[in-house]
């Protein structure tokens, strides 16, 4: 019983120890595939990079050392059925990775295979930016996701301020979606215009001329170019025939470009003419010791035949995409993982006749060598090679380049952190540089046609479809816009200011006018501008004013006139006036010159009373001298002369005062009795609204809906009218008659109306404020640079010199407005003058008292000192007698006072002055 138990447990040693030994052991060969389609432009270049990755690892001890990996090879045929069957055969012999394929559309439904089978999915092709890992958690990509390259995209675009792009892409997921992402990100930069124009996922040349002549009818000029690697360039050539490769347009291409364009031979590179000018983005493979090395390399495969193709960047990227596998399996083998598959019970669960779907066989260690794939962290050929949290190679960004003379230049680059640069990003990693729009910089480029500067992207119109440009036909006021019955021209001052003004504009705009109107009647304004709304119309010339509600839906150039509503009345002349003298100045400015008369007479008086005989004398006689050399001085004949200084110096001010009064007066007077004043019972549009009288307005103008919605004004009230002669022959009836009261209508037409009558005018000002502009489609650059073109005209004096040009050959139009009393002169204008007169009026009668009051106290204390003191002691007591004292003192003449005080100084005796007045 012992030895039954011993051998018992020995078997089990033996059976565990090779079980162990089983599943530890090694694998001596591992399978990977790889699906993608030999015959292009990727596939060449992806195929001997591949097979020479298979050589390097399986020749290195350093990595799946004892075990052979085998890669076994399909082509998809670039067909997506295909490449789905070319997936189940692979993975029935039990590969465990499978590489590619390089169509997003065959890995959009092989990674569905993948997920189901549970073999991981590395695509170096496969760009498209839904193939998520949400989606599809075993997909990964060792090539940058298109996203990546539509935001490297649209900085180029934004960068150079292009605002309306045309994209031609192939109509396949790997388009679709990729032009999807520039969409999105070029509204980020708030783009106005985004046009997709697809072709055929096997188009023809007949397909391309079809979108490119399409596409020109379109105003952008910039293209965007997705599609898959084409070694004919067949959209280039073709854009090349139909002169679409001239300095107006601007071509970017997507990195299949630069795919094409680096597996062209040294002896093809001729092909590179149709790219004149071109910009692409290339992936950026940062320079290394292993990229030149593998380059020499291919150099070497291609004498052997075993490359016949040049090197691409997918080729190196196919290259990292075998070592990437190859590391993942051999970390999976190092931790003891096996290399085991097991059937589904769903796929039993499907046996269908002649499918065998049974016969699939899912993946045990998927997971685990998924999570090895992840955490892959080598250098490589095309740099670092790990993968983001979304599954994808973590980007080192985008060359730009650019071909000219038939090479390929490297104009800068583009990277996540850094946007764009002249630098390649590793040189700026590490810095403390982070993206700012200041910083971003290319080298200069040169566009189609051959020039560097930046082109405008756009063209308003061409040759082939010109600008369509409205012009009213008008029946009436036709110096503004008609058309000639002569010759069928099309003229008129408004014609004439967007044709002069056409000659600042930097770039060639193609026209065509076409008339709206049937010339019997004024059209109606706001339906031509609701025809460029509906696109019937890009443009319109005319006399059209710019009011609210059409700037909602167009957008106007900078007004070339000034306008507004005005009210044209007849008129009649006022009646001559008896006291018409009276009307220059106003009645406080009559009273303020009456006041100054008087004020000047009493200072002028005060003055020469002591020292000017002609001044002294009986009261009537001075007061009657004072008054009349007042008011002598305004005709200059007073006989009185000034003596005192002071008095002198108040008489120049004042005579400077009275000349300038006398002046405006004259001036003021002249004009009313020449200038013609008109009268009308009508005072303003206040007047109007408040009574019940007809009014006219002209038809098609925006006045009739401005009177009726905005000043409630009855419709009723409103009367059509057509034309000039209308005009007059209403007014002239009058409201009794059938006619109107006034009408009402745009300072320009009123102006040109009453240029030939005289018995109508303007009443009041024009209670409106607006302007005459012309009008584009909303968003149009070419209402901006028109705007800065009028602008011009009007700085260099043109402007004027049209309008002079068709409204002034026989002078130009004044404006007649009524005014209810006459332009009379104001205080205000002349209170400075006054001030200055009366401040130096005042400040000599001041002198002259201070110096009085100096000698009156001189005086009186002279008379104390020589007085009794009893006389003395009365004399301060009585303040009355001191007042009168002193006026009696200021009565003397200032000659007598002096000599009194001289003999006062010789004879001690006081002696009482005679006075002289009597």
């Amino acid at each position: 019983m012992r030895r039954l138990g011993f051998v018992s447990f020995f078997v089990l040693i033996i059976w565990v120890s090779q079980s162990c030994f089983v599943g530890c052991q090694k694998p001596a060969v591992v399978n990977i595939a790889a699906i993608f389609t030999f015959d292009s432009v990727i596939g060449r270049a992806a195929k001997p990079a591949m097979e020479a990755a298979i050589s390097d690892i399986n020749a290195t001890p350093r990595i799946l050392n004892g075990t052979h990996l085998n890669l076994s090879m399909s082509d998809a045929y670039c067909n997506v059925f295909l490449g789905s069957t070319e997936a189940f055969q692979v993975i029935e012999k039990e590969a465990v990775a499978i590489i590619g394929p390089q169509s997003s559309s065959i890995a959009h439904m092989i990674s569905g295979i993948a997920n189901a089978l549970r073999v991981p999915l590395v695509s170096y092709a496969a760009t498209d930016p839904t193939l998520s890992a949400l989606q599809f958690p075993f997909f990964l990509r060792t090539v940058q996701s298109d996203f990546n390259q539509m935001v490297a995209m649209a900085d180029l675009v934004d960068f150079y301020g292009w605002k309306e792009v045309i994209a031609i892409y192939v109509d396949d997921d790997y388009g679709r979606n990729g032009i999807s992402a520039l969409n999105d990100e070029l509204n980020r930069r708030q783009t106005k215009a985004f046009y997709k124009f697809p072709l055929p996922v096997h188009f023809t040349q007949s397909h391309i001329i079809s979108l490119l002549n399409h596409s020109k009818l379109l105003g952008p000029r910039v293209y965007v170019v997705h599609v898959n690697p084409d070694p004919q360039l067949r959209i280039f050539a073709t854009a090349e025939k139909l002169q679409m490769m001239t300095s107006n347009y601007v071509w970017l291409a997507t990195d299949w470009l630069s795919a094409t364009i680096d597996s062209f031979s040294p002896m093809n590179q001729t092909a590179l003419q149709v790219l004149q000018g071109v910009v692409g983005l290339r992936q950026h493979i940062p320079e290394s010791n292993k990229k030149k090395d593998f380059v020499s390399r291919w150099r070497k495969m291609q004498q052997k035949g075993l490359a016949k193709s040049e090197l691409n960047t997918y080729g190196l990227c196919a290259y990292d995409t075998v070592w990437t596998v190859a590391h993942a399996i051999d970390k999976f083998i190092n931790d003891g993982n096996n290399l085991t598959f097991s059937s589904s019970n769903k796929l039993n669960d499907t046996r269908t006749a002649k499918m065998h779907l049974e016969e699939l066989k899912v993946f045990d260690g998927g997971d685990s060598l998924l999570k090895d794939l992840l955490h892959t962290n080598f250098s490589g050929l095309t740099g670092q090679v790990h993968f983001s949290s979304d599954r994808n190679i973590v980007t080192s960004g985008y060359d730009v380049i650019n071909i000219h003379k038939m090479a390929v230049q490297i104009v800068g680059y583009w990277s996540s952190i850094f946007h764009l640069s002249v630098s390649p990003p590793e040189t700026l990693q590490g810095t403390q540089k982070s993206y700012s729009e200041i910083d971003q910089k290319l080298h200069s480029i040169t566009w189609p046609g051959g020039k560097t500067e930046r082109p405008r992207g756009w063209v308003i119109a061409d040759d082939e479809r010109p600008l369509r440009i409205g012009v009213p036909y008008r029946a009436s006021f036709i110096d503004f816009v008609t058309e000639q019955h002569d010759n069928h021209k099309i003229a008129g001052y408004c014609i004439d200011v967007f044709t002069e003004a056409l000659k600042f504009i930097a770039y060639n705009v193609p026209y065509k006018f076409e008339l709206f109107g049937d010339g019997q009647s004024n059209p109606i304004y706001g339906q031509l501008v609701n025809m460029i709304a509906d696109d019937v119309f890009d443009a319109a010339v005319g006399d059209i004013a710019i009011v609210k509600n059409r700037t909602k839906i167009v957008d106007f150039s900078q007004p070339y006139t000034t306008t507004g509503l005005v009210i044209v009345a007849p008129i009649r002349n006022s009646k001559s006036s008896a006291w018409v003298f009276l009307k220059p100045f106003t009645l406080d400015m009559w009273c303020m010159t009456a006041a100054a008369f008087l004020i000047i007479a009493v200072v002028i008086w005060i003055l020469e009373h002591r020292v000017n005989d002609a001044f002294r004398g009986p009261p009537r006689k001075q007061l009657v001298t004072m008054f009349m050399f007042s008011f002598s001085t305004l005709f200059k004949t007073n006989q009185e002369v000034t003596v005192s200084t002071l008095g002198r110096v108040v008489m120049v001010v004042w005579l400077f005062l009275l000349m300038v009064i006398t002046s405006s007066y004259t001036a003021n007077l002249t004009s009313i009795l020449t200038v013609q004043q008109l009268s009308s019972p009508i005072t303003g549009i206040d007047s109007l609204i408040s009574n019940t009288w007809p009014i006219g307005y002209q038809v098609g103008s925006f006045a009739y809906g401005y009177l009726s919605e905005n000043l409630n004004i009855h419709r009723s009230r409103l009367v059509a009218l057509h034309s000039p002669e209308e005009y007059e022959s209403a007014l002239r009836l009058g409201p009794a008659n059938g006619g109107v009261a006034a009408i009402v209508d745009e300072l320009p037409y009123v102006e040109l109306f009453l240029s030939k009558r005289t018995d109508f005018g303007i009443i009041g000002q024009p209670f409106t404020k607006s302007g005459w502009g012309f009008a584009f489609k909303r968003g149009s650059a070419l209402a901006v640079d028109m705007s800065t073109a009028i602008l011009k005209l009007s700085e260099n004096g043109k402007l004027q010199d049209i309008h002079d040009n068709w409204f002034c050959k026989m002078g130009c139009p004044g404006e007649r407005k009524r005014n209810s009393e006459p332009n009379q002169l104001h205080l205000v204008s002349f209170w400075g003058l006054y001030l200055l007169c009366g401040s130096i009026t005042l400040g000599a009668l001041l002198v002259f008292i201070l110096r009085t009051v100096r000698q009156f106290v001189r005086y009186r204390r002279r008379q104390m000192k020589l007085s009794s003191p009893s006389s003395s002691v009365q004399t301060t007591t009585r303040c009355s007698q001191v007042i009168y004292n002193f006026f009696d003192f200021i009565d003397e003449k200032e000659e007598a006072i002096k000599k009194m005080f001289m003999q006062c100084e010789i004879n001690p005796v006081p002696e009482t002055p005679i006075s002289t007045a009597t």
